[in-house]
């Protein structure tokens, strides 16, 4: 069966490898294959190697299928497809399968020897909330010494391990292989950021939780390359609970009953505000401001009695907190453990306050909201805190939907005191183009603002032009550290951008 070949790659008889996947009745059966040793399973044929199998996805962008002869060139020794090839070489042999997605789930978890079930796996599915809920699980994890690892939209963390990734969940093959990094590297747990697309795209395939969260449901995520309707999208959301031991649910979204009847867990509890019928509930909210700290203060009653504080700003954090309290509770975490975990939770990009010197008398902040509905609950959060002015310095993605520019322009009108309309990865258009429809939202909404295409100059300006109490919101980028134009990423970290403007205003 399995074994290691040298530097610690896997092989596996093509047989083993192909167990429990459907087939079509054309191409090549598995069962009619010589015993091949598969040393590995390839969806991007330029990563493909002596010995392995090659899968054609057909992704949005790209088709695998047109690519099956650079695939052999580089060493395939079978390949998968859904669709029939045009090649060159017909020497090696094809299985012809009706989901190409699905069987490299298939394969990949077979290949990994199905490392989830080696692990305690937490989910978390919602429309918001998910990447900051992990990071204050995550916190509360290290404080208790469990050996943790993540897989969200910030990357992969496991050990002092970090990998980019472009999905908030990444491809099946990628899940499961890190998911084996990890068992191999002593993680015993895994948190997981459950996208809407992961179930539409097999990417959680094969993985069963140990527990699941949902976090809340709003519009989002249906267009022509993502969910065709709502109805799909919160099908795809739903999912994660019928695959999992314990559910813990937001008991105050209004799709809470739909969920909580997708659960076949007996184990499903529920956490709410001020809602006496959830399992966990949190009142007393207050609202918490210092110079460099922006949080919340609250009070929790049910199984988890006690007072918390965050350092991160927000009501609606409130939420996410009782969720990773709820997991806390399921996996024996001590109060203190979990008290200090949730204040010392710090997340790059969401909602991030950048350190200023003492004579600085406002405040930046850094966060990822890069359409109009995560902008709307930024500029709304922040408005609870507002003492001065809100000025949001903001762009919008080029070779993205072109209705969120006109949208973020109209929500940055209506929230904002000030709007500086700027860059944010043009990718292959031109910024004035992007910026001009943006700049119909903002005038319908009859805000006030200016346009600095660049947007070093656009912070520059926001920084030096500030008055005291007001909040300067540099919005769209968030953790990523780099501008993308004309297909190329050069360095642009927004901390580092703020720091010098500092430095040269201090000299």
């Amino acid at each position: 069966m399995k074994f290691y070949l040298s530097g610690g790659t896997y092989a596996l008889l093509v047989k083993d490898l192909f167990c429990s996947v459907e087939t079509l009745n054309s191409g090549v059966s598995p069962t009619e294959l010589p015993d091949l040793d598969v040393t590995d399973v390839c969806f991007d044929s330029r990563n493909v190697t002596k010995g392995a199998v090659f899968v054609c996805i057909e992704g949005y962008n790209a088709d695998g299928h047109k690519f099956v002869d650079d695939a052999i060139n580089n060493g395939a020794v079978l390949l998968v497809a859904s669709k029939q090839l045009i090649r060159r070489n017909n020497d090696v042999p094809v299985i012809m399968v009706r989901n190409t997605e699905k069987v490299l789930a298939d394969l990949s978890a077979n290949f990994f020897s199905h490392p989830s079930k080696e692990l305690y796996t937490i989910g978390i599915t919602g429309t918001k909330g998910k990447t900051t809920t992990s990071f204050m699980l995550a916190s509360i994890l290290k404080k208790s010494g469990i050996k943790y690892g993540m897989i969200g939209t910030l990357g992969i963390f496991f050990g002092n391990n970090f990998i980019e990734s472009k999905n908030t969940t990444p491809i099946s093959y990628c899940v499961q292989k890190y998911l084996r990094l990890m068992v191999d590297s002593g993680i015993t747990h895994v948190i997981i950021e459950a996208s809407s697309l992961a179930y539409l795209h097999y990417r959680l395939e094969h993985v069963r939780f140990s527990s699941a969260i949902f976090t809340n449901f709003s519009v989002d995520h249906v267009n022509p390359s993502e969910h065709r309707d709502l109805c799909d999208y919160l099908d795809c959301k739903s999912l994660l609970f019928e695959n999992c031991d314990s559910a813990f649910l937001n008991m105050d979204d209004q799709k809470f009953k739909f969920m909580l009847n997708r659960c076949k867990c007996k184990d499903v509890k529920s956490f709410g505000i001020n809602n006496k019928a959830a399992d966990i509930m949190a009142y007393g909210i207050k609202l918490l401001y210092e110079k460099d700290k922006m949080g919340v203060s609250f009070n929790t009653d049910g199984f988890f009695s006690s007072e918390v504080k965050l350092n991160v700003p927000g009501k609606f954090n409130v939420y996410n907190a009782l969720a990773a309290i709820c997991i806390a509770c399921r996996l024996g975490v001590g109060e203190k453990e979990i008290l200090d975990g949730l204040l010392e939770t710090k997340i790059k990009g969401r909602m991030e306050i950048v350190p200023l010197p003492e004579n600085f008398n406002f405040k930046v902040i850094i966060d990822y909201a890069h359409n109009a509905l995560s902008m709307e609950n930024l500029l709304t959060t922040l408005r609870e805190y507002k003492k001065g002015r809100i000025v949001t310095v903001f762009g919008a993605g080029g070779n993205r939907p072109r209705d969120r520019r006109y949208l973020m322009g109209r929500v940055s009108g209506r929230f904002s005191d000030y709007s500086i309309l700027t860059a944010d990865n043009s990718r292959f258009e031109k910024t004035l183009d992007i910026i001009s429809e943006i700049e119909k939202g903002v005038y319908e909404e009859d805000g006030e603002y200016m346009v600095i295409p660049d947007r070093r100059e656009a912070i520059k300006y926001a920084i030096q032009t500030a008055y005291e109490g007001d909040i300067i919101v540099l919005a769209g980028k968030g953790h990523e550290d780099y501008e993308e134009i004309n297909g190329e990423r050069r360095p642009f970290d927004e901390r580092k951008i703020v720091n010098e403007i500092i430095a040269d205003m201090s000299r």
